[in-house]
Formats: C-alpha cells, structure tokens, sequence
C-alpha cells in the first residue's frame, strides 16, 4: 500500500502564545477574581496607618496580589521591640531607623509592581492640617489607634458616601477584632453557591422545540444514553402537563409517579443520564422565580430615585426590575452558564448554544431599558450574577457600642465575641486617661469599671469576660507575630473583597481568640 505523498500536503501547526509574565505570576488569583478584580486591584490606593506588626503583615498579603499603591502613614522610629516581632524590619539594623521607611522598602522586593511610599508625618499633623488627603485613598486601614484619634478619623471618612471605607484593627495579646466601616456597598459578582435557574418549567421556545423533536423510542441506543437531563425533563414535564391540566407534579405521590416515568424511559439499566435527570426531578415542581432578596432589591430608595449621577448598580437593578415585570416569563434573565451533566460531546454543546442564544436574545432587551450608558463587561456581569447580587449598607465605626439594646442582646446571644469587644474597648478608653509618655498601667479592676461603663445600666458583664480581660492584663501592648500572621490574612482577604467588589464580606465585628482557636463576627 503506498503511504501519503507527504510533499504534496501542507502541515499547518497552531500554537497559542505563551501567558504573559502578569498572567503567569497571577494565576492562581485570577481564578478567583478575574481580570476585572485584578484591574480593581492594581488601580488601587491604600492607606495604612502605623507600620506596626500587624499592619505590614495586612499589606503583605496586599502587596504580593498586586495592589498599585500603599503609603505607611507613621512618624515613629524603630524600637527593640519592633526589630523582635515584626518581620518586614531587618533587626537590630533597622533600629533608630523611622519604621515606615524601613516597611515599605522591604515591602517593595515581595512585588515590584506595587508602588510603595512612607509618610512620617503623623495622623494628628494631617487631621489638623490635610485631612482632604485622607479621602483620596481607595481604603483606609488603622491598627490600634489611640481611641481619640479614631474617632475623629472615623468621623471624618462618614462625613460622604464617597469617602474611602475605614478597617478598624484592634489587638492585644492572642485576642483581635477588626471592623469595616463603610456606607453602601454593591456586590455583583458574588459568586454565590446559588446555581441560576435552567428555567425547565418554564421552557424558552427553542429549548421546547428541540426537546418535543427527539425520537426517544426509535433513537441509537448510544445517543439515547448520552441525552443531556434537560432536554429529558422538559420533555417529560410537557407530556405530563397536558394530563395534569398544565400543572407540575404537587404531592408527594405525583412527584414520584414522575420520576417513576423518567426511570421507564431508560433502554439500559446503566443509562447515567436518565439517572441524573430523576435526580434533577425537583427542578420541574421548583418555579423560576425573582428571589425575594433580588425583588426588595426593586423597592430600594435609590433605584426609586434615579438620577443620571446614581451609580451604575442602581440603574441596573431598575432595569432588571422593569426586564421581570414585562417580559415573558417575568423572571431573571437566562444565564448561559450550564452545570456539568453526563451528556456526549455534541449534545452538550448543541444544548450550550441554545442557552447562549436565549440568553443573547434576553440581554438585548434588558439593555433596551438602561436610562445611561453602562459599558458590556458590567451588563455581562450584572445578568450572569442577577440572582445572586447583593447590596450592603454598613455603619460607623463605634456604632454598637452607642446602642444600648444591641450590646444587651449580644450579652446573651454572643457572649464570647461581646467579651473579647469589651476588653479591647476597656483597654482603648482606659489608654486614653494615662499620661501622655507614661507607662501603660493596666488592671484588671480598671479594665472591669471601663467595660462596665459601656453597658446599659442593671447589665452585667458577659460571663466569658473574665478569661479575656486576663489576657489584655498580661500583653496589653503586645503585638505578637503570629497573631499578626492570623490578622494580616483575614484583613486583607476582606479588603480584597471591598476593593474587588466580588464575594461577601465581613459585616460586623470579626472578633479572634488564639487561645481558645475562634472566630466569630459580633
């Protein structure tokens, strides 16, 4: 047999371009929070004041992602006790060296792309004098700052929605609690573990044409067993319709009688497929609607009051509110995204792009009732995400501890967290009344009468809080390196979540104890 004239055929070989360098050092992140986060990212202004323990280990959990800009705002030189526990100094050389300095700079080596700047002034000299500069930041981040200071930090960045959000750092010892104070903050891309719904009981046309087509009965044994479950289910669920006066199954006897239907359509016993589409039965008596969270979502003040200055997020969501409302079948846009399903290769694919079909189609019209340009990137997100978007409205800084009834409640409901806010708040109010320069004194008696102070009146004490106040007792000024560790992890993956505007974050108090090994949010 001659072979093939290898002269007389052209090989043609295809090579994709290797990753970029940016690509490769992020990768892993960028499966989590995509380009569009990353961007978020990099675009970045933070702002973290003193250059403490804890507060480098926050950035460098930031740095190494790829933040675009910090500043350490911080006057203080370094001591001993600083070259001994933070790890971002360079030991007894680092000492009498201004400590913001020091940080950034070796800060800088984790991540050349981050750009860097240490400020001596201090937060007093810029409150008095250039408190404007405050607000150009992106995020504001303060460890254990003296209480006076704070507050009027906090109520400087509450003064404007527009003003940068404040994450408020407290720890002493192996206790913490950390705080994001912000007015309103819009979450598209959730990445809910909600999945959106295939709308099988409410079948778009062509998805209802196609299913209605198959020969089930007179089809290859092969391709019956690799028919996707929602091409089954639809099919099924039409059939069962038309007996059952255009109703789904109800009772338990009829939703079992259905899928008792699905398991008789099968020509082999190990048919996966049929087996997966009576496992997904549910999907045909569960009815596609507008989740209540998305539908208060329509009555919010701002949707109600648009204007062309209202954000981007607003001017969607009264979008999708008038999308539901008039078209058929007045429920979320169809998102193209299908789950894995035993299925061949082409049945996948065929099924793939009906959904993308639709749901071009879907978007197309929801467009048509944006009132302001709204670039595609947003769109795509907004109506893939559409039934898992979420709006969170924050408080100050300080607002619990002002609310006489909250605080009583947490007596009972969360005693544990409430103990170690106490301590740590005891020992802000109690640092404030020592002398400037003077030795931090603290008791255990003096700490009691401070968080007593902060109850409502006739309220006692958590019973947890003994075991916390000792341990303020013993290191009230300790910034201990692997409590530092724990914080600089948990800060940053939150304010990771802020800057992105992707996942949930933190509402509340977030509040650790490693000594007992616990977190918990207050």
């Amino acid at each position: 047999m001659a072979g093939p004239d290898i002269d007389s055929a052209t090989t043609i070989i295809v090579t994709e371009a290797p990753p970029d360098s940016k690509t490769r050092r992020y990768d892993r992140q960028l499966r989590l929070w995509a380009a569009s986060g990353q961007n978020a990212l990099e675009s970045s202004r933070l702002l973290v004041i003193s250059g403490s323990a804890t507060s480098t280990s926050i950035l460098k959990n930031l740095v190494l992602p790829g933040i675009g800009h910090f500043t350490i705002l911080d006057p203080a030189k370094v001591t001993p006790e600083d070259a001994g526990n933070n790890f971002f100094l360079e030991g007894p050389s680092s000492i009498g060296r201004f400590r913001a300095e020091e940080a950034v700079r070796l800060l800088g080596e984790l991540n050349e792309g981050a750009e860097g700047k240490a400020d001596l002034r201090s937060l007093e000299e810029v409150l008095e004098k250039d408190k404007d500069w405050l607000t150009e930041f992106t995020i504001v981040i303060a460890h254990n700052l003296e209480a006076g200071l704070l507050e009027r930090l906090s109520a400087l960045l509450w003064q404007d929605e527009s003003f940068p959000p404040l994450v408020v750092v407290r720890s002493a010892g192996f206790l913490a609690e950390f705080y994001i104070q912000f007015h309103e903050h819009a979450v598209i891309e959730s990445h809910s573990e909600t999945v959106p719904s295939l709308r099988i009981d409410k079948p778009f046309p062509a998805l209802l044409d196609y299913s209605a087509s198959l020969d089930f009965e007179n089809m290859d044994v092969t391709d019956h067993g690799h028919i996707p479950y929602v091409y089954i289910l639809v099919r099924v669920l039409e059939e069962w319709k038309k007996s059952h006066n255009g109703n789904p199954p109800s009772s338990y006897d009829e939703k079992k009688e259905f899928k008792k239907i699905i398991v008789g359509m099968k020509k082999k016993i190990d048919e996966e497929n049929f087996d997966e589409a009576e496992a997904q039965a549910y999907r045909c008596w569960t009815s596609t609607i507008v989740p209540s969270e998305i539908r208060a979502l329509f009555q919010d003040p701002k949707v109600n009051s648009l204007t062309p200055k209202s954000a981007p997020f607003f001017h969607l969501v009264a979008a999708l509110a008038k999308f539901t409302e008039e078209q058929p079948p007045n429920t979320l846009p169809l998102t193209s995204t299908l789950p894995d399903m035993k299925a061949s290769t082409n049945s996948y694919i065929s099924l793939q792009k009906l959904y993308k079909a639709r749901a071009e189609e879907e978007k197309t019209f929801f467009k048509s009732y944006l009132t302001v340009p709204v670039d595609d990137a947003t769109i795509d997100a907004f109506v893939k995400n559409a039934h898992a978007l979420k709006l969170l409205r924050g408080k100050r800084w300080g607002a619990l501890d002002k609310d006489p009834s909250a605080i009583a409640a947490a007596v009972e409901s969360a005693p544990k967290q409430l103990s170690i806010h106490l301590s740590l708040s005891a020992l802000s109010s109690l640092s404030t009344k020592q002398q400037p320069n003077a030795p931090l004194t603290v008791t255990i008696e003096a700490l009691v009468a401070e968080a007593q102070a902060l109850l409502p009146a006739g309220t006692d004490l958590p019973e947890n809080f003994a075991e916390a106040v000792g341990e303020i007792v013993r290191a009230p000024t300790a910034d201990l390196p692997n409590t530092a560790a724990l914080l600089g992890g948990m800060v940053a993956q939150e304010v990771i979540k802020m800057i992105t505007k992707q996942y949930i974050p933190i509402d509340g108090s977030c509040l650790i104890d490693l000594i007992e090994t616990w977190t918990g949010v207050l």
